[in-house]
């Protein structure tokens, strides 16, 4: 989520991939009704895996924000330029990290 509002930050235009999501993908979009313009990686089985490159290779895109702890271009052919990013988050002060995301 925060690749998302970077990007946003940054004037990125977020393409919303729900309606090209397929399989076990298309369901987390009907479970977690919430998620509209990020692309949920729940899960890192082969059936999943394929379901994911699929969708990512069907979006109209020009570049697709890696945003996951592994690196999905080790696992899958992404037919589009790619960029990964990793953060790290570090508590301080008063408000616990939950308050602050909420």
């Amino acid at each position: 989520m925060l690749q998302y509002i970077i990007a946003e930050k940054y004037g990125c235009v977020i393409v919303d991939p729900r309606p090209f999501a397929i399989g076990s993908i298309k369901k987390v979009y009907g479970k977690y009704s919430h998620l509209s313009k990020v692309l949920p990686a729940m899960g890192y089985g082969s059936e999943q895996m394929r379901e994911l490159e699929e969708t990512i290779n069907t979006i109209d895109c020009d570049v697709v924000i890696i945003g996951t702890p592994v690196d999905l271009r080790r696992f899958m052919k992404i037919k589009k330029p790619t960029v990964r990013v990793r953060y790290e988050i570090e508590e301080f002060g008063q408000l616990p990290l939950e308050d602050v995301v909420n």
